[in-house]
């Protein structure tokens, strides 16, 4: 009789889980809210919801944040830096919860996960023409011949790879928080990785851990550092050189712990955490490899990856210096998508059936997406992440400064898995956090590191982030992931409790 073998759940079902987890956290943890502040520039005044819901209008101007308590200058407001609701220091109050009967229970776990649709539908629109289009770009053959003549010209020199992709996406993560928009560079890249001699987890690696690390230390990251800065009352280029050097030795340390891995699996492919999946994924994504009746790498074919590269540089550069978003971006390879159809040589027939069936492939990473909203919207509705802040808040006056800095660090740790936009855990947590520094006697900027620090190390393994979506990419389960990366992240945890230590003392 044969012994049924454990299967690790998908990312559905892991994030299912943690939706009915952060559900039954609802009815233990005590509903808690803080009065929130928000800028209305049409009229220019505050409004302010206190905990119970009810709305009060303040004159929009500094003496109105003093008098508050609120320690921001005007200015901020005025020019768009905070845009969103802002917690009121001395507000916390425990508002009654309305009681929820099992059917409201099940009612709020079943439309959790449809409002989480609705709320990511730009991402996951983004995601579906992304999809459509590398479908388009498949059935060219263009991927397949660049990748075979990429694997030639790469002989002997794979761990380059690594280190371009890698320092390419931190340098993306720190400056603007490139982070969704990496999911749309996996079809391109795996296939390069896995002809080079890796295996799927290193290209997955080189490109989620290269985000992860440069939105743990962003320096100009607007969507962290500077939101976070501004609502601590700082400018945003203090504490610049810690999260700096805090970038560049954590960058170092991410490279050398995925190469490492990487020359083992090329020196011995069964050593690799996904090695079962080998012919799988080699079926999936080198379907061409070997086969001397590869695609020439023709003048149209190299055309097509270099316009498909260049709606890469356009999408950055619309980011960060054009304040796109979504819509844009998604409108952009839609573009690249009419222009393919001067080099694809298929008919239109061939055209959109490739188009609907490259989107179909990345359904699930859509919903995957919309899904992980889902838990936070949970969280929402039950007023549980002001409690958790204001509890996790209390009883530091007394801490010494370094010992501080590290409660600090594990108190951002716990609300990262909480809450994962981090625009909005600055806006929500600096307030209250940030006069707590005054208290211990160190510099605000320390606070504002150890909340992109604990954050962002959340960020290499929370399901409510984006690595299911990246894993499910390549059909990698989350267990698998957890083996390869959790000796990283204690690695990167130490750092980062080093590094905030020196910034106490310096």
């Amino acid at each position: 009789m044969n012994k049924k073998t454990f299967s690790f759940p998908t990312a559905y079902t892991v994030i299912l889980i943690v939706m009915l987890i952060v559900l039954a956290l609802t009815y233990i943890i005590p509903a808690g809210k803080y009065a929130k502040l928000q800028y209305d520039s049409s009229s220019n005044v505050f409004l302010v919801e206190s905990p119970k819901g009810d709305l009060k209008e303040y004159k929009g101007n500094q003496k109105t944040l003093d008098e508050l308590k609120v320690n921001i200058g005007y200015s901020r407001f005025k020019d768009g830096s905070i845009s969103k609701p802002v917690a009121i220091p001395g507000t916390y109050e425990k508002p009654e919860r309305p009681s929820t009967s099992i059917l409201g229970a099940l009612t709020t776990i079943f439309k959790a996960p449809v409002k989480g649709l609705y709320d990511s539908i730009e991402i996951i629109a983004f995601v579906l023409v992304i999809g459509g289009l590398i479908g388009i770009i498949n059935k060219t053959g263009a991927f397949t011949a660049g990748i075979n003549a990429l694997s030639h010209k790469s002989k002997g020199k794979e761990s380059l790879l690594i280190i371009i992709i890698c320092t390419l996406v931190a340098i993306g993560g720190t400056t603007f928080g490139l982070a969704e928009e990496t999911i749309a560079f996996y079809p391109i890249v795996v296939p390069i990785f896995i002809a080079a001699g890796y295996d799927a987890l290193v290209a997955i690696a080189a490109i989620y851990l290269g985000s992860c690390i440069g939105t743990m230390a962003s320096t100009v990251n607007p969507f962290s550092t500077v939101i976070a800065s501004n609502t601590a009352g700082i400018d945003f280029t203090q504490g610049m050189t810690l999260r700096l050097i805090m970038l560049v030795i954590g960058l170092i340390i991410c490279i050398v712990y995925i190469i490492r891995y990487g020359e083992k699996i090329k020196k011995d492919p069964s050593a690799s955490y996904i090695y079962s999946q080998r012919e799988e994924l080699e079926r999936q994504f080198l379907s061409n490899k070997n086969n001397e009746d590869a695609p020439e790498f023709t003048l149209s074919r190299k055309m097509i990856l270099i316009i498909f590269a260049l709606a890469f540089v356009i999408m950055v550069y619309g980011v960060k210096e054009l304040g796109w978003w979504f819509e844009e971006m998604t409108a952009l390879f839609i573009v690249v998508t009419f222009i393919m159809i001067f080099f694809a040589k298929l008919s239109e027939k061939e055209f959109v059936s490739e188009f609907m069936n490259g989107a179909a492939d990345l359904l699930g990473v859509g919903i995957i997406i919309g899904l992980a909203r889902g838990v936070t919207i949970i969280m929402e509705n039950g007023m549980i992440s002001d409690t958790i802040l204001n509890s996790l808040s209390l009883g530091v006056a007394k801490m010494n400064g370094i010992v501080f800095s590290t409660f600090i660090f594990f108190v951002y740790i716990i609300l990262g898995f909480f809450i994962s936009s981090s625009s909005g855990l600055a806006v929500l947590s600096m307030p209250v956090m940030a006069p707590l520094a005054d208290v211990v006697g160190i510099s605000r900027d320390v606070i504002v590191s150890a909340y992109q620090f604990g954050q962002g190390i959340m960020s290499f393994i929370t399901p409510t982030g984006l690595i299911l979506a990246s894993l499910a990419m390549v059909n990698v389960t989350y267990d698998k992931w957890l083996k390869f990366v959790l000796p990283l992240v204690i690695i990167i945890g130490v750092l980062a409790i080093v590094m905030l230590g020196l910034g106490v003392l310096f």
